[in-house]
């Protein structure tokens, strides 16, 4: 099971993604787990991806799929991209459908 960090704010769900790899060995656990995990929590998230070093076109898909599953009032925003992650985003062109910001610092 994909190992994901949830901590709840009263304005948005932040999911730490704690795996240095999305590829197609997780791709459909990571998808439904945090598909289930934004679906439950109805808020915005904000899913922290700066521990992750490798994503291929399944961990893509996995995204493409949670980000279809929410609500078009609900944002997804990727955060802290590592440049390898980045590029699959870029070369893609999903980095239009995605919003991608930097790492932000953890708030209390």
């Amino acid at each position: 099971m994909p190992t994901l960090i949830i901590n709840e704010t009263e304005a948005q769900l932040v999911v730490t993604v704690d795996e240095t790899r999305i590829d197609a060995a997780i791709a459909t656990r990571f998808k439904d787990r945090l598909r289930e995990i934004v679906l439950r929590g109805r808020k915005p998230v904000r899913l922290d991806m700066s521990r992750v070093d490798f994503m291929d076109s399944s961990g893509l898909g996995a995204m493409i799929a949670v980000r279809k599953a929410l609500p078009e009032s609900l944002p997804l925003v990727l955060e802290g991209l590592t440049p390898n992650v980045e590029r699959v985003f870029r070369l893609t062109r999903m980095d239009s459908v995605f919003e991608i910001r930097p790492a932000t610092t953890p708030q209390a």
